[in-house]
């Protein structure tokens, strides 16, 4: 009994989840006929620039695509009509198993506006601005293949945030996505986490399989009759799904019969062929590994400074040891300490990483190999980093805001749909920002640490933003002197970090996630930031504790757990050996706290209301205005209090 309700949960599942899905696709709009020449041209070949065009659009095409002079014309037409630089154009006819995964990656009703989706379309053709496609650095447009068309619609959303859009073409026959496209595509989106993903899927599909066997054998706990009745209906839902999820739509599936029919059998031999699929290492990874086995042999010792006996924000020499661990996020070596000034209550690494050290602990975290995993986790931040931008209502209009500590640009992108007329400005360490200016997330990049920055950039702001930075720095009051120093007179600061005051900070010891070791280095509690604050000439107008609470504690307490049993086996700091042992055993860690995670997750999610009216929270949020037209600050140091890389 218990087995034939589950099986009628999961095809009222399927059912539910093909009617969600339907909804999506009846959003899609059909690309519309356009007979007027002058509305696009004819190119005179697959990519190039349309020549009645003026150069204005280029068409980008996966192999064995062909575009006819309407489609080309239509879509010219459709993106001028609605503004868009970037139209991805999806087949009518495209298969099943990319139509049900377009329809679940992708809200055609917020795909344009939501300026931190994730691209996504068809993998057959795009229609790219020519200014967009240079930026972008694309330099073919013929040939693609499907792994390459995926990426490159993701690429260009970022590029045109508000100006990328897809539509459904008929004049377009499909093509297929072999496996090993398949299995691409798959790691662009799960960078480190592919086997668990394709396990889950495999296993999943393997115990209902095994449920539907009992249920149609008469093994499921209840009459034989009502077990096979809800088994056909789970075999029926599964197999009505395509039909469901595209009835009513622009999307016909080219073989949705096929697929609807086979796809008991055939979903699992799919899973199974993607996962046989050959594993394609990172080129970059054998020269990573020898880079880093030769600064690992010279020992991790001479990435410290020597210890320090008095507190660096108040010197108090009462100093008590608060916590000590690992690098708990990436495990490369090292043994970190934080301690605690008994004075002022002051958090701080002691001791301290030096120059090198930092350059070793940021190296492949937010840029190279680890950029795509970070980069995925700032995506999912929309909602918090429009939050801080709200911060500002009634309290000034921003004209030109610098953001420091920017990173990629996330929070200067999302910021804009609070403020659309602000002049958003990015400064950081890494090369990121130089990205973030091309995708023009940021107005204006500056590459370099803010106190050296800052005599240049004096008076040039009425907003200076650190969102999760001065915990990243070497000197927090140098980088306060900074922003007073480039702030005009009334202009404001907004600072969030996280509050050290937090009791699961004291109970989950080195497992709490924000103290982040080795990368963060000061914790600064409110009273100090506010404090000091005032002794730079600004007065605190808003303090926010609850609001700025980020609900993932649980989760990654969970997470930092399973990672701390099997480390990523691909991080360049590790070496090769038994790398297939090392990933299954990760698989199947991963795949039994999956439970554990999700309940934490749920967990995290219920306690919020809680905690944003309870008024303290795991990070708070101060915004300040500079009064006085003599508010600068006193002089800061230069190179040596300057800030390591940070991030949103």
């Amino acid at each position: 009994m218990r087995l034939r309700s589950i099986m009628l949960l999961t095809a009222a599942g399927f059912t539910a989840n093909a009617l969600w899905r339907r909804t999506r696709g009846a959003r899609l709009t059909p690309l519309r006929p356009d007979g007027d020449p002058a509305s696009g041209g004819q190119a005179a070949s697959d990519g190039g620039p349309d020549p009645e065009d003026g150069g204005e659009h280029r068409f980008v095409t996966a192999a064995g695509v062909r575009l006819d002079p309407a489609t080309r014309r239509a879509a010219v037409a459709h993106a001028r009509r609605r503004g868009l630089r970037v139209l991805d154009l999806v087949p009518s006819g495209l298969d099943s198993l990319r139509a049900l995964e377009l329809l679940r990656r992708v809200d055609p009703a917020t795909y344009r506006w939501s300026r931190l989706a994730v691209g996504g379309g068809g993998g057959h053709a795009v229609l790219v601005d020519a200014d967009v496609a240079r930026r972008a650095g694309i330099s073919r447009f013929d040939g693609l293949s499907p792994a390459e068309m995926d990426r490159l619609i993701a690429r260009l959303k970022c590029y045109a945030p508000t100006a990328t859009d897809l539509c459904v073409a008929p004049g377009i026959a499909p093509v297929g996505c072999p496996p090993a496209d398949r299995r691409r595509i798959l790691r662009r989106r799960w960078p480190s986490d592919l086997p668990v993903y394709l396990a889950g899927n495999i296993l999943g599909l393997g115990a209902l399989g095994a449920a539907l066997l009992c249920c149609l054998t008469g093994r499921g706990g209840g009459t034989r009759r009502g077990d096979a009745a809800a088994a056909l209906a789970v075999l029926a839902a599964a197999c009505a799904q395509p039909y469901l999820a595209t009835a009513g739509t622009p999307l016909r599936p080219h073989d949705r019969r096929r697929f609807a029919l086979s796809r008991p059998v055939a979903a699992p031999y799919r899973w199974l062929r993607v996962a046989a699929q050959r594993e394609e290492p990172d080129p970059r990874l054998p020269a990573l590994r020898e880079e880093y086995a030769a600064a690992l042999a010279q020992g991790v010792d001479r990435f410290f400074e020597e210890r320090r006996t008095d507190c660096p924000w108040c010197g108090g020499t009462e100093l008590r040891r608060l916590l000590a661990g690992g690098d708990r996020q990436h495990h490369r070596p090292g043994r970190f300490v934080l301690e605690r000034c008994a004075s002022c209550g002051h958090v701080f690494q002691n001791p301290r990483l030096n120059a090198a050290g930092l350059d070793f602990y940021y190296r492949d975290f937010y840029d190279g190999l680890g950029g795509p995993e970070v980069e995925r986790g700032f995506r999912l931040a929309g909602p918090h980093y429009r939050d801080r931008a709200k911060m500002l209502r009634g309290h000034a209009e921003p004209k030109a805001w610098l953001d420091v500590g920017a990173g990629h640009g996330h929070f200067c992108n999302a910021a804009r749909d609070i403020w659309p007329s602000t002049r958003f400005d990015g400064l950081d360490m890494g090369v990121s920002i130089q990205e973030a200016e091309r995708r023009g997330w940021v107005d204006r990049a500056y590459q370099g640490l803010f106190p050296d920055l800052a005599d240049k950039l004096a008076g040039e702001y009425d907003v200076v933003s650190m969102h999760h930075y001065l915990e990243h720095t070497v000197d927090p009051r140098a980088e306060l002197d900074a922003a007073a120093r480039v702030l005009r007179p009334g202009g404001h600061l907004l600072i969030e970090v996280p509050d050290p005051e937090w009791p699961m900070g004291r109970l989950a010891r080195s497992w709490w996630h924000a103290w982040f070791q080795p990368q963060h280095l000061h914790f600064v509690t409110v009273g100090n930031l506010v404090a000091a604050l005032r002794e730079r000439g600004f007065r605190p107008v808003a303090v926010e504790r609850g609001p700025a609470h980020q609900p993932v504690e649980l989760l990654m307490i969970v997470m930092l757990l399973a990672h701390r049993l099997v480390p990523d086996p691909d991080k360049p700091w590790r070496g090769p050996r038994a790398r297939r042992l090392r990933i299954a055993a990760r698989t199947a860690v991963y795949l039994a706290a999956g439970p554990l995670m999700f309940a934490a997750a749920m967990t995290d999610q219920l306690l919020l209301p809680v905690i944003r009216r309870c008024g303290r929270s795991n990070a708070y949020r101060v915004l300040a205005r500079r009064v006085g037209d003599d508010a600068g600050a006193p002089a800061a140091e230069t190179a040596a209090s300057s800030a390591a890389p940070t991030r949103e």
